[in-house]
């Protein structure tokens, strides 16, 4: 199969998120002080430490992680409206796309793969947006019952560990969630004028490389 304009374009916005994202990740093994995640999920460690060692805390424990739990309901909502929004625009016509694109796979001229195989990254970027925020909103619950327990208790002290281990993993995939969300608009771009996907990965990039970076080290 030749490699179209609307292919290049697509494979280009997709590769350079995933050089991204594969550097990022290396940058987690080799020097994770050096972001920002790492020093969030400090902070939270060491909120829910500092909470569990003072008497009288438990409403403000509960007040701060309802907050964080509404703000991942939140952008579990936004991404369950994109994904029907994306799935009621695309489902009509997803199978004479297909078809499309099945018979007319050695033309240089169809753009119907190319389209095709964004949509459905798009769609995998929500769900996984969703999936991300709804598991954020779980662990944050948890953690709202230990968070609730007196301080000394023998129950909270049982439950420590586990109470930093979801608050540190809620604040992780809630992070998670909103870079799903933001990698949405390359693809959207996209499918908007395949030359717009790639600047708009590009930018989005630019944008992610900022998060990103320790905000203790720019400092």
């Amino acid at each position: 199969m030749l490699m179209t304009t609307p292919w290049i374009a697509a494979a280009s916005t997709l590769g350079i998120i995933a050089a991204y994202e594969g550097w990022l990740a290396v940058a987690h093994r080799r020097a994770p002080q050096g972001l920002v995640a790492t020093e969030h999920a400090a902070l939270r460690e060491d909120w829910f430490a500092a909470i569990s060692a003072q008497p009288g805390s438990e409403i403000l424990a509960v007040q701060t992680l309802r907050n964080a739990l509404m703000s991942a309901t939140m952008t579990a909502s936004t991404a369950v409206l994109g994904l029907m929004g994306a799935l009621s625009l695309t489902a009509p016509h997803m199978p004479a796309a297909l078809a499309e694109a099945a018979g007319v796979a050695a033309s240089t001229s169809s753009h119907a793969g190319a389209r095709l195989a964004m949509e459905l990254v798009l769609l995998g970027l929500l769900f996984a947006a969703l999936v991300a925020s709804v598991m954020a909103v779980r662990y944050y619950n948890h953690a709202g019952f230990i968070g609730g327990m007196p301080v000394g208790a023998p129950q909270r002290v049982r439950w420590a560990d586990a109470g930093t281990a979801y608050v540190r993993r809620a604040g992780a995939l809630y992070s998670w969630g909103l870079r799903q969300l933001l990698l949405v608009v390359p693809v959207v771009a996209y499918l908007l004028h395949p030359a717009a996907g790639v600047a708009g990965a590009a930018g989005g990039v630019a944008v992610l490389v900022q998060f990103d970076r320790s905000i203790v080290a720019r400092r």
